[in-house]
């Protein structure tokens, strides 16, 4: 099969599509012939070499496709051969076959394309079990997201919005302010230009805010406890910002904060499979009813993969980066 190799640790140009030995569902799992793969920060950092692949873990780039169920392996039976199926897998998405475990499979919801359902796994299991199992986001409490036009960001907002919470969002320029605001965020904060804290402390009558999902670290610290409010939850899933900052204890203790975080990818296989039964409960009928679509920034074929790296360390996309893979596959929803 074609796939995108990482030649060495290294920039975008260290990515190379060429053959490589065809995958094998093993037990538990099934073959998906890919139609579609998208790009997240995990796959930069494996790139880069700082973000090495779990032990047992392909070592091929891609944590999330859309795509047919082409076998099963041994013990599967809630998928058949033919299911159109979305997918949260433990490396080897940008190729044109993937071996998935099928408790992290989940069905291409109706009305979605290839590209679009490819974009659901990596961001909707990782919001959810961040925003809503871990920092037990309710309807009708507050959150804010930090980097709200990433491909996270884009999902917390609706998906948010969606179960009964108001939302409001950090960005870096008033696009992506504007953009956040049109997918649900009662109000987008243009980071460089304004005080988060102050803002979200005049928007709610000094209070703050229930929740926060933190994707920046370091500086942000201090300014998120500040933000938060009685009995509110930070839950951190990145540290670009810095990996340290500086804690005042005595705010957590008085104010009862909870400060949590997690990373998906080195999540057990039955913790995976948990998130996956809740996205199909709770989050698939808000795509089917419309309530929630991904947001697309860009798609290139599979090939130019490097060029989908770069862009998506350029900074400036909105949504979700996407490949290409095979989209010509017959497209059967229910």
């Amino acid at each position: 099969m074609t796939a995108v190799a990482i030649t060495r640790p290294g920039g975008p140009e260290v990515l190379v599509a060429g053959p490589q030995p065809m995958p094998s569902p093993g037990e538990g799992e099934v073959l998906v012939r890919v139609a579609a793969a998208g790009v997240n920060r995990a796959d930069t950092g494996q790139r880069a070499g700082t973000y090495p692949p779990p032990p047992g873990a392909s070592p091929l780039p891609g944590l999330e496709v859309s795509g047919v169920v082409v076998a099963l392996g041994a013990g599967v039976t809630r998928l058949r051969e033919g299911d159109a199926v979305c997918a949260l897998v433990n490396g080897g998405g940008y190729a044109h076959y993937v071996a998935v475990p099928a408790a992290q499979c989940l069905p291409v919801p109706k009305g979605l394309d290839w590209i679009e359902a490819a974009a659901l796994p990596e961001a909707c299991f990782t919001v959810w079990t961040n925003v809503f199992d871990r920092a037990r986001l309710a309807s009708g409490e507050t959150l804010l997201v930090h980097g709200g036009s990433s491909g996270i960001g884009t999902t917390a907002i609706p998906l948010a919005r969606a179960l009964g919470s108001k939302v409001f969002a950090t960005a870096g320029s008033a696009a992506k302010v504007e953009a956040c605001e049109r997918l649900g965020a009662a109000r987008g904060i243009q980071y460089r230009e304004e005080d988060f804290v102050d803002v979200v402390k005049r928007l709610t009558d000094g209070r703050g805010v229930d929740v926060i999902l933190d994707m920046v670290g370091g500086s942000y610290l201090p300014r998120n406890i500040d933000a938060l409010a009685l009995d509110g939850r930070l839950v951190m899933i990145a540290a670009p910002g810095g990996r340290e900052g500086t804690l005042e204890m005595g705010k957590v203790i008085m104010r009862r904060l909870t400060i949590t975080g997690s990373g998906l990818r080195a999540l057990s296989a039955e913790a995976k499979a948990h998130i996956a039964r809740a996205l199909r409960d709770k989050v698939w009928p808000l795509i089917a009813s419309g309530q929630f679509r991904p947001t697309i920034h860009a798609t290139f074929p599979l090939e130019r993969a490097a060029d989908a790296h770069r862009t998506m360390e350029e900074g400036s996309h909105i949504g979700k980066i996407m490949l290409e893979v095979d989209i010509s596959q017959p497209l059967h929803t229910t």
